[in-house]
């Protein structure tokens, strides 16, 4: 090779080197993504639009039904109600709401739900915080305990503590149904709020302790407000299962005066001749869980997806 030749080569500039900051194109989208847009599309909103409003047929049919005279409902279906408004009447409330045994029930039950849930909020929020945030002996053991006992079905505690009651003298009482709600229910809201609990950043509960804040105040002021929306979830779990309970309410309850969802039982042996109690009475007991749905929906949500995502 020449001397030209290696002065060309010399003088030549080096190719540019690969650069392996260049972006490699947009990111692929995660499965998550890619299941909320096919969520977001057209056609799935028809489909679940659909299966929203087959779902809720039977509660149209029920509230048709309601407002219908007894002899309407035995010649004809209640869609046929809808191109005849002469039969929709209100006479079936204005019977039941004068109904003494229908009212008394009404009370019964919300003087068995209102104390069962607010119970169970009440301790399960202060032990899911003894269990996230105190140090005592035992302490995992005792919420694995708390845990296993999620498992156990009502159907087998019926007998004993039906025997435990009588001895206590509280059998077939609201005090007595209202002590199985709570017991049953104490699990799961520990289990449930503990998890929620724990989540909370552990500096700001020091920085208020350092602010000379004791554990009642730190509960009541700081964990209390952040866990509001489980407490709302679980509040309304509890609030629909004691109010729709009937086999508690049918073995621990006084006869005399049952919780709605036994005397709905009773009013159906004689479905034939009471349809204009039944109908109406059986509308009422599902109106108010599902107004209480509606009504703290944003916090049940918000509550059942605490803790889902960091």
């Amino acid at each position: 090779m020449s001397a030209s030749t290696e002065a060309a080569a010399t003088a030549a500039p080096n190719p540019p080197p690969h650069r392996t900051d260049a972006p490699a194109g947009p990111p692929k989208p995660s499965l998550a993504s890619r299941v909320g847009a096919i969520a977001g599309s057209g056609a799935v909103r028809v489909v679940l639009t659909v299966l929203a409003v087959l779902w809720l047929l039977p509660t149209a049919g029920l509230l048709a039904s309601s407002f219908r005279d007894p002899r309407d409902i035995a010649s004809s279906g209640w869609w046929e109600a809808l191109t005849d408004p002469g039969q929709f009447t209100g006479a079936n409330y204005s019977a039941l709401l004068s109904n003494d045994a229908f009212t008394n029930s009404l009370w019964t039950t919300i003087a068995i739900t209102v104390p069962s849930t607010l119970l169970v909020i009440i301790l399960g929020a202060l032990a899911a915080y003894a269990f996230a945030w105190l140090d005592f002996p035992g302490r995992d053991w005792l919420f694995v305990l708390v845990v296993a006992l999620l498992v156990v079905p009502v159907q087998v505690a019926l007998i004993p503590v039906a025997r435990l009651f009588n001895t206590l003298g509280i059998f077939e009482t609201t005090v007595g149904v209202v002590i199985f709600h709570s017991a049953f229910g104490l699990p799961f809201a520990i289990f449930l709020l503990r998890n929620f609990f724990a989540e909370i950043p552990r500096e700001l509960l020091e920085a208020a302790r350092l602010d000379g804040a004791g554990e009642l105040r730190l509960f009541t002021r700081v964990v209390l407000p952040l866990g509001g929306p489980a407490i709302a979830a679980l509040g309304i779990f509890q609030f629909m299962w004691v109010w729709n309970d009937m086999l508690v309410a049918l073995i621990f309850a006084d006869s005399s005066s049952p919780p709605m969802t036994v005397a709905l039982q009773q009013e159906m042996r004689q479905f034939g001749s009471n349809i204009e109690v039944l109908a109406p009475g059986a509308f009422l007991s599902m109106l108010i869980p599902l107004g209480i749905f509606f009504a703290f929906q944003r916090q049940f949500v918000t509550g059942v997806m605490a803790g889902s995502v960091k």
